[in-house]
């Protein structure tokens, strides 16, 4: 026997924070996506690694907002009989990809930022550094923008990072265009456009890991598997624990579904009323499937502990 959790404000909740992510994307997308354009023709024209670098990143900031935004209108389609748990897993596959195209960007520009240093290229600073200061003016509107729903959504803080790295890449285009105007070192160009791909990647890095622990099904982070377990053993009517499963179907949706043995005489409605109010109280977890036993399964050795 098995109770599932879930209210009809909270899904009306959670739609109304869709929304508000999704207008905030189309924000930041229409921002990111006109001046990508102009920054790509200003990086040929003036010459500038680092803008082209900065105009890359751009580039995967617009994509990663589009990504965002597909993955928003799949990810509200009901769950139907092929996903049955619904489509919100989508968002975390585009957060997925978005960590890898940045990946590839950082990486590209760090070759280039090194053959630029041994053959350096002329670069003109003045046209350099206005194109850089209205990036930089864009980056901080998209990240304020941007800034509500990132800790709702691994999609939205996806999005925010890049464009969180791509506003750094803008101020340190701002700096090394005003350090060539003044002194004349075009070798700072490709340090500027390499700096920037090297404070990416670790940024990067952390949202493929966390994207990839909730694919993998990973718990919850900052919640200890054995400390539900036990807090699930502590409740009145509990004999036995097993079969506990922590994992995330989304990127603000933590779940959890357990075998309890009930002791002699508990009623099995009191225990899982019980249960899944302590997960919802201490742990956040709003979706939980207690399934009661009055016996231990037969094959509850070999079941995940």
């Amino acid at each position: 026997m098995s109770e599932h959790k879930s209210g009809t404000g909270e899904a009306h909740g959670h739609s109304h924070v869709q929304n508000a992510n999704a207008r905030s994307l189309t924000i930041a997308l229409v921002l990111t996506g006109c001046f990508l354009l102009v920054e790509i023709a200003g990086g040929f024209i003036f010459g500038s690694l680092a803008l082209i670098s900065d105009a890359a990143h751009m580039f995967t900031d617009s994509a990663a907002l589009a990504i965002a935004l597909v993955a928003i209108k799949i990810g509200k389609r009901p769950a139907d009989d092929a996903r049955t748990f619904g489509y919100r897993r989508f968002e975390i596959l585009a957060a997925a990809f978005n960590a890898v195209l940045l990946f590839i960007v950082a990486i590209y520009i760090l070759v280039e930022g090194i053959q630029r240093m041994i053959d350096p290229h002329p670069v003109q600073s003045g046209g350099m550094l206005a194109i850089a200061c209205i990036g930089l003016i864009i980056n901080l509107i998209a990240m304020r923008v941007l800034a509500g729903g990132r800790d709702a959504s691994l999609n939205v803080k996806g999005a925010y990072l890049e464009v969180w790295a791509d506003m750094l890449g803008s101020l340190g285009v701002v700096v090394g265009a005003l350090t060539i105007h003044f002194t004349g070192w075009t070798w700072v160009d490709p340090v500027v456009a390499i700096a920037i791909g090297l404070w990416v990647l670790p940024r990067t890095w952390s949202l493929l890991r966390d994207t990839t622990h909730i694919l993998l099904e990973g718990a919850p982070r900052g919640i200890d598997v054995s400390n539900v377990r036990a807090a699930i053993a502590g409740v009145a009517g509990v004999q036995g624990v097993h079969d506990l499963h922590l994992w995330i179907s989304g990127a603000d949706l933590p779940s959890c579904s357990a075998h309890v043995e009930l002791a002699d005489g508990a009623d099995g409605d009191v225990v899982r009323s019980a249960i899944t109010n302590l997960l919802e109280t201490h742990y956040a977890m709003h979706h939980a499937t207690i399934q009661t036993e009055t016996d231990p399964c037969e094959d509850a050795a070999q079941l995940h502990p």
